[in-house]
């Protein structure tokens, strides 16, 4: 794929960080920036090698005594990460009205410039608190009424399952929901999946880039291509997918794509990212979780 590799990826949202390196933990920081940085070889060798991912583990302030299998809803922060919150957080109690309002507030808007890694342009990206607020914001800002059918399939994510039944209950629009094999070996397979499933009340497409009950990666550049010659949006949930490996929005063409900042990127939990490709976004919306 095009783009940063993902090595490449995090150095470079490491150099940011690099003065705060200093005033937090430079002896653990250093060396796992510096093993993120300047590590080559086959993926599988690296993988292979315990004393850099020694260094990598030192970054992070994990309980030892607990096995984590699970950093795919919110990944355990780097020490450093935790450090800045909570340096922000000190300052901004020092004097809200002025330190929050006026120092830290406008200090968000800049962070948008991560659209560069996505290949996108800054205004067509919203900060969000996670992925399911900006499909949220997505599934209930698009225009659909009584009869209108949205697609999507078994395999996605319950919460925006169910906000679509939200409003299949209030506004008498229709889920249609179709299984995928897994695992799900022939992108072709998948396509043909959704184009037979798609009718003439077929408005919306709802559907995972990488399924985070698999790991299943899909073809999201084929179906957004397939949906366009019919004239149906596609809203691609990127939750699990940003930053765990090498795209970028060239590689799936799609117009709506939401995601977690907190998971793979290991940005602050509750940070999240939305894009509507084209058009300028707001930077807030209602709440929710994941």
């Amino acid at each position: 794929m095009s783009g940063l590799s993902r090595r490449q990826f995090l150095s470079a949202v490491a150099k940011p960080a690099v003065a705060a390196v200093i005033l937090t933990r430079p002896d653990i920081m250093g060396k796992a920036l510096a093993a993120v940085k300047d590590t080559n070889g086959h993926p599988e060798n690296i993988a292979r090698d315990e004393s850099f991912w020694f260094e990598i583990q030192q970054a992070y302030t994990a309980d030892r005594s607990m096995i984590n299998l699970n950093n795919g809803g919110v990944s355990p922060a780097p020490a450093i990460v935790q450090e800045a919150m909570k340096r922000h957080l000190d300052y901004s109690n020092t004097s809200p009205a002025y330190t929050m309002w006026r120092i830290l507030e406008p200090q968000r808007e800049p962070i948008r410039r991560l659209a560069r890694f996505f290949h996108c342009d800054a205004e067509e990206v919203a900060l969000t608190r996670n992925a399911s607020e900006g499909l949220q914001i997505l599934q209930n800002g698009f225009d659909l009424g009584a009869g209108d059918e949205v697609l999507t399939t078994t395999q996605d994510y319950p919460r925006m399952i169910n906000t679509f039944k939200q409003r299949e209950c209030r506004e008498g629009i229709t889920i249609r929901q179709f299984p995928i094999p897994v695992p799900a070996e022939n992108d072709d397979e998948i396509v043909g999946l959704f184009e037979e499933n798609i009718t003439s009340r077929t408005k919306l497409i709802l559907m995972c880039h990488m399924i985070n009950i698999t790991g299943q990666i899909l073809p999201v550049k084929k179906v957004v291509h397939l949906a366009r010659r019919k004239k149906i949006p596609v809203l691609v949930d990127g939750a699990h997918s940003f930053a765990h490996f090498d795209f970028t929005l060239q590689d799936l063409e799609c117009d709506y794509y939401a995601t977690s900042l907190h998971k793979w990127l290991c940005a602050p939990h509750g940070t999240g990212m939305l894009l509507c490709a084209g058009r300028k976004l707001p930077v807030s919306g209602p709440c929710r979780r994941r």
